[in-house]
């Protein structure tokens, strides 16, 4: 049996590998994928693509149980401003052992510039 965790929520979704019908969004066995699966709100603009970052989770336990990452994964993992080491794509990372993932709820994984203005003239 295969566990993934979703956290927030605290989700926690088991099955068989491969007895999960593919969803047709993402890759097969994809973290995305088990998502649809079970109806764990994951966002994915794309379809499952790899063409934006809208699936971007952080892996809180399990890295070495997650396939891994490609060249076109990590040219889109790069672009977000807040990526951690353990930044995934949720299409893109297949599960073949137990997992903890965060889902950046939105705007999250989007870091707002800030600035901090120098000492006030006097």
């Amino acid at each position: 049996m295969l566990k993934i965790v979703f956290l927030p929520s605290n989700a926690t979704v088991e099955y068989e590998p491969g007895s999960l019908p593919y969803q047709g969004e993402g890759k097969a066995g994809s973290v995305l994928d088990v998502a649809l699966s079970y109806g764990v709100e994951l966002r994915h603009a794309c379809a499952g693509l790899c063409a934006c970052t809208t699936c971007h989770v952080v892996v809180e336990a399990g890295d070495e149980h997650l396939s891994p990452m490609e060249k076109d994964e990590e040219d889109r993992i790069y672009r977000l401003p807040n990526y951690t080491l353990h930044s995934r794509l949720a299409c893109r990372a297949v599960v073949r052992g137990d997992v903890v993932v965060h889902v950046p709820c939105p705007g999250e994984d989007r870091a707002e510039p800030s600035f901090s203005p120098g000492p006030q003239a006097g």
